[in-house]
């Protein structure tokens, strides 16, 4: 690669194919130019560290009077020729009597050059001994690197390439905002140039969302995979990657050799890897999701775990095989599955895959255990964000703990983390369909767990199953468990099926029965001793305590007897608060703000409703966050701020469904929210209501809990857009979106390309924060009436 490009020196190849995204990474690397003479791409094998450099350089071409020379180190096996290959780069010959060092040195020390080491990381020595050398000779010299490690050099600079950008794998975005997905734009450019006719459909668009997010955003693997739309769909191409490596087995015959597959860009990571390194990548990828540093010495084996463990997981993270994320106060690890199912392969091969498995099992169960152990008290926060991280974890876990040769040899395991775990998915969380299917599976097998165990699992069952509006089934799993109970006979076991029969007679519109059965169980519960006798069951005394007064209030208030209810939440507070403990307390703090606000007691109900708020803000419950959004809408419509109401209660909705629930889910305050949008609009008027509800809308969760609780002023809140925000085209493209056209009718229609017609679309989507097209036709009805006489 010695033709010069633009009438400029220096030795860059000329993009033969189109440069997709980075624009954030393009301007950091940049900026560290700008800052460091030595600056470091490091990434994983296939992350587009090569195609990052060259684009940074060649956008760096002006500020360098004497060139940019790249120099090619991925074929070069021999450090001992590392200053020729860069001299031969730079077209200097050789001069007898002197070293190609001092050579070096002596032709860039007078001039200004940027010089591009590219694939360093099997030459590391040598690399950084010539880059420091040179850098302390030649002073108008700088240096970008691109290696799988960093060189370690003083005055480097690193930025780690991460892959490119991907849709959420849990839901598949609008077909117009796939595009602004680096990895999706990658493979449609990649995929049209092999196959012209290929376009990204509604048809299409999941199975390429779902490729782009199983090959983790690596541009090779994309690249790779966009080639077989030859002869496949993209749907095929999705449905065959569970076999990654022999699917991508087709790439450039011009690229490096061992980045012409998928597989041989693995195996020269893995070889440039000690034998300890690779040992600890195999054990480490029976993780899944991620892993702390805690977690990855309970589970690798006494031999790895020693006064070397963590030099070699610090290696790891340098030769980007683990990938470092700060998550708040705590760093956490992970792996690009790609590299991943490579290490989980070596550990099948190695014959340790059955013994990782149950390391791996048995951490998470004593993880679990120790989470219920400390579940009321000032810890909670803690657990709840460390089994927040931990749910990928926890399911692989679970899911090991149901095959045969684990309920052979230990039966209740599956049970103990099961009932440990049901507070988090269903107080915590509202995962009762993930509650639900381990359970099921659990109770599936007849001897899977021991029976107290059972008994409470059924329990927690029946539950979960009235959560889910399913009755039939919760009826028939309270019959199960008092009859077990029955069979039992010891007190918790009773206890439990008292609670069972309790909260169904609540669902099941029967609240005067269901008060005598949770009085019952409170009598019992404390009656019992300090704790349950079992030691690894999961509900200690004053928890089972707190789910008695939990179905007491809700029962009372439901047959009328609030006084009850109320003296039930002010009892919760009472326990859990010297305990440091936050959910129960945000929960009866929330519900003594409802009987407050019914009261006509404003600013008690405002306090509660605060102190609520504020505790579920540190445990980040969406669920919960949202009832408390909407109890402050109707304090505000109280207090006559009509349009902070409309704000809140959007909010409110929008938080909702994102997390797949209502804003209301008690039906007697129904009422109160139809209450209030009525008074809302009457209040505003339509077009000042539909901008306050816009502006809702368009908050995060951190912004509208904010926002209620006054740590955002209104003016702060971002404005709604309106009319002028759009250029004369993309309003006509609004408005042509707003009729229901497609981007082919549009084109049609304005007298130009699809492409263009999808680009004016994907501009006024942005311009105006939203996310479909029937955003937009809701926005344009709204400006024509408001600039209507």
């Amino acid at each position: 690669m010695t033709t010069a490009v633009k009438d400029k020196p220096g030795n860059l190849p000329v993009e033969l194919t189109s440069f997709v995204g980075r624009r954030r990474e393009i301007s950091e690397a940049k900026r560290l130019q700008s800052t460091s003479r030595l600056v470091t791409l490091a990434g994983s094998g296939g992350v587009g560290k090569t195609r990052l450099a060259l684009r940074v350089a060649e956008d760096s071409r002006r500020a360098f009077a004497d060139g940019v020379w790249m120099v090619a180190l991925a074929e070069l096996l021999d450090p001992a020729l590392l200053a020729e290959t860069v001299a031969a780069a730079l077209g200097l010959p050789d001069q007898p009597g002197r070293s190609i060092s001092r050579l070096l040195a002596d032709h860039l020390s007078v001039r200004q050059t940027l010089l591009v080491l590219d694939n360093c990381e099997h030459l590391l020595g040598a690399v950084a001994e010539l880059a420091e050398a040179l850098l302390r000779a030649c002073p108008e010299l700088r240096i970008l690197v691109t290696s799988r490690e960093v060189l370690g050099v003083d005055g480097e600079q690193v930025m780690r390439v991460p892959p490119l950008t991907v849709p959420d794998g849990q839901q598949t975005p609008p077909l117009e905002a796939m595009p602004q997905y680096e990895a999706v734009a990658l493979f449609v450019a990649r995929a049209t140039a092999a196959l012209p006719d290929f376009a990204l459909t509604e048809a299409n668009c999941a199975a390429v969302a779902g490729i782009c997010g199983r090959l983790d955003g690596l541009p090779l693997a994309i690249e790779l995979a966009a080639v077989r739309i030859r002869a496949m769909t993209a749907e095929q191409i999705m449905d065959r990657l569970t076999d990654r490596y022999r699917l991508l087995t087709v790439g450039s015959r011009v690229a490096p050799t061992r980045q012409q597959t998928l597989r041989s860009c693995v195996d020269w990571s893995y070889e440039l890897c000690t034998a300890r390194e690779q040992q600890l990548w195999a054990w480490l990828s029976v993780f899944v999701g991620g892993f702390e540093l805690d977690a990855a010495e309970g589970v690798c084996p006494e031999e790895l775990v020693d006064d070397y463990f963590l030099d070699a997981v610090a290696s790891l993270v340098d030769k980007s095989i683990l990938v470092r994320e700060q998550v708040g106060e705590v760093v956490r690890l992970s792996m690009a599955e790609t590299i991943r199912a490579y290490g989980t392969e070596k550990l099948r091969e190695s014959a340790d895959y059955p013994r990782a498995q149950r390391r791996h099992l048995a951490w998470y169960e004593r993880l679990v255990e120790l989470a219920g152990s400390e579940w009321l008290g000032p810890r909670q926060v803690h657990w709840i964000a460390r089994l927040d991280r931990e749910q990928s974890n926890l399911r692989e876990a679970l899911a090991f703990s149901l095959t045969a040769s684990v309920i052979d040899t230990a039966p209740d395991v599956t049970a103990r983390i099961v009932n440990g775990m049901y507070t988090f998915w269903s107080s915590c969380r509202g995962q009762w369909g993930e509650a639900r299917h381990w359970m099921g599976r659990c109770l599936s097998i007849a001897d899977a767990a021991r029976a107290e165990e059972r008994v409470l699992m059924l329990y927690f069952d029946s539950v979960s199953a009235e959560m889910q509006a399913k009755l039939d089934e919760a009826k028939a799993r309270v019959a199960q468990c008092r009859e077990l109970a029955e069979q039992l006979g010891d007190p918790e076991s009773l206890e439990a099926a008292n609670y069972a029969s309790g909260y169904l007679a609540v669902f099941s519109g029967d609240p005067a029965a269901a008060v005598e059965l949770f009085r019952a169980a409170i009598a019992s519960a404390g009656a019992g001793s300090a704790t349950v006798s079992a030691p690894n069951r999961s509900v200690s005394r004053v928890g089972r305590q707190l789910g008695g007064l939990l179905g007491l209030a809700a029962a009372s208030g439901l047959s009328g007897d609030e006084e009850t209810a109320a003296a039930c939440h002010e009892q919760i507070l009472a326990i859990t608060t010297p305990r440091g403990e936050h959910h129960f307390r945000a929960y009866s703090s929330w519900t003594l703000g409802q009987t407050a606000l019914q009261a006509g007691e404003i600013d008690r109900a405002a306090t509660l409703t605060e102190q609520a708020l504020r505790l579920i803000r540190q445990i980040n419950d969406p669920v919960m966050s949202g009832w408390c959004l909407e109890s402050f809408a109707w304090i505000a419509i109280r207090e006559d701020e009509p349009t902070r109401a409309a704000v809140l209660m959007s909010a409110a909705e929008a938080l909702a469904r994102t997390a797949g629930s209502a804003s209301v889910t008690i039906p007697y305050l129904l009422g109160h929210h139809d209450e209030c949008e009525r008074l809302t609009r009457d209040a505003l008027g339509d077009r000042a209501y539909n901008e306050a509800i816009r502006t809702g809308a368009a908050m995060s969760r951190g912004e509208a809990v904010a926002y209620a609780l006054g740590d955002r002023q209104p003016d702060e809140l971002r404005p709604t857009p309106d009319a002028p925000v759009l250029t004369r085209r993309e309003a006509e493209v609004a408005d042509l979106v707003a009729e229901g056209l497609t981007n082919k009718e549009i084109a049609t229609t304005l007298v130009i390309s699809p492409r263009t017609a999808q680009g004016h679309v994907e501009h006024v989507l942005a311009k105006l924060g939203f996310t479909s097209r029937t955003q937009i036709a809701a926005w344009v009805v709204e400006n024509q009436r408001d600039r209507q006489p």
